[in-house]
């Protein structure tokens, strides 16, 4: 198990995380690989895991009828990709799909959940994070939809 606590902290997500925390988080934690073109997780699918990006890229995708997928957010390496595991009813809220293969840790989210009930430092350190995640990608995606660069009054 040292091997992917050593990767978990060694991801920029959870870089500074407690030694401790970081077994309990690595636990969880198996090696995944997804081809171009495969889904990570669907919309509306129970979201049971959450991946820490190694190598490759995903699109973060939402569907409309009658339209292609509109990309709301690329994730490569260094990034996490899912943030709904964290809050019920556990169901992912947008596609994930890999850009080209990708190289990631899998965190098991029932198993996360479950350490983070029976130890409170765990589960406070987790939310900081995620929710510093989760306003930042809130402003990202802000950003992207803007027209930062358009003609005022245009």
């Amino acid at each position: 198990m040292a091997g992917l606590e050593n990767i978990l902290l060694q991801h920029p997500f959870f870089r500074g995380l407690e030694a401790q925390l970081g077994v309990a988080v690595s636990g969880c934690g198996r090696n995944v690989r997804f081809e171009a073109g495969e889904r990570l997780f669907r919309e509306g699918e129970a979201a049971n895991e959450f991946f820490l990006l190694r190598e490759g890229r995903i699109a973060l995708e939402v569907h409309s009828p009658g339209q292609p997928p509109a990309v709301l957010l690329t994730l490569g390496a260094g990034e996490i990709a899912g943030v709904s595991w964290l809050v019920a009813p556990y169901r992912w809220a947008f596609d994930g799909r890999a850009l080209e293969r990708v190289h990631a840790l899998g965190i098991d989210a029932r198993c996360l959940r479950a350490k983070c009930d029976a130890d409170h430092d765990l589960g406070y350190e987790l939310l900081k994070r995620f929710l510093a995640l989760s306003i930042r990608r809130l402003h990202d995606t802000r950003l992207q939809h803007l027209d930062v660069y358009g003609q005022p009054g245009a």
